[in-house]
């Protein structure tokens, strides 16, 4: 069976609900990035990042898995589908998705910030709920902290996810605009000879590298892209 890896960006979420960051109405416009997204945003004010991820869960959980997500995971008939996905949302999980590696952390957990290999859902440690709070501590008693990379934080998935792209047989890019990096260069591990696809309505530019663009949004491209692979691959 064919490995088929898939990185996926803001894009696939949007026909879901989700705000993207970058887009016209994006987050970032209501929020300045490096105050609610960032390493030194937390350090000044934990409060407003609390705040800030805690409006975003209420906004995830109104939402549901979009066609694109669950053509995905029907595509797990056919090919050995790993997904590595720069959004911090659970809509590939939800849609049935088998493998999903997170490069930019889950919005749905939290950790320890004293242990932070201690990872837990926040529905765990809130006694269901979605909320939390500089006084919100998990079961050893220790202050937690969404389990988000920060900007200025290291991506320790990176490395995992640059071993995936360098065992594709076939790479898809989804809804992303190829400038968040290190997620960015992930197209560039692939390995020569593999077939890569890239859908979007607005793709970035990429340069020599010989991609099949699909002009389209995530739930129309997913329903094009799934023909293209059964019938050629």
């Amino acid at each position: 069976m064919k490995k088929l890896v898939v990185s996926t960006g803001a894009g696939i979420s949007a026909e879901s609900g989700l705000s993207t960051y970058r887009d016209a109405g994006g987050l970032w416009e209501n929020y300045p990035v490096m105050q609610v997204a960032s390493a030194d945003g937390f350090q000044r004010d934990p409060a407003l990042i609390h705040k800030f991820y805690n409006e975003r869960r209420k906004q995830l959980v109104e939402c549901a898995p979009n066609a694109a997500h669950y053509g995905l995971k029907e595509l797990e008939d056919a090919f050995d589908v790993r997904i590595i996905t720069q959004n911090v949302d659970d809509l590939h999980e939800r849609a049935g998705s088998s493998h999903v590696l997170h490069l930019h952390g889950e919005l749905m957990k939290v950790r320890s910030m004293t242990h932070p290999e201690r990872v837990y859902d926040v529905r765990d440690i809130t006694g269901g709920g979605i909320e939390t709070s500089l006084s919100t501590r998990d079961p050893y008693g220790d202050p937690v902290r969404p389990h988000i990379v920060f900007f200025q934080e290291a991506v320790p998935n990176f490395a995992p996810a640059a071993e995936l792209v360098q065992e594709a047989d076939i790479f898809v890019v989804i809804g992303t605009s190829l400038v968040v990096y290190p997620a960015a260069s992930l197209i560039s591990y692939v390995r020569k000879g593999v077939p890569i696809y890239y859908i979007d309505p607005n793709p970035a530019d990429t340069g020599t590298l010989p991609v099949t663009v699909i002009r389209e949004k995530a739930t129309e491209g997913v329903r094009k892209l799934a023909e293209i692979l059964r019938t050629s691959h």
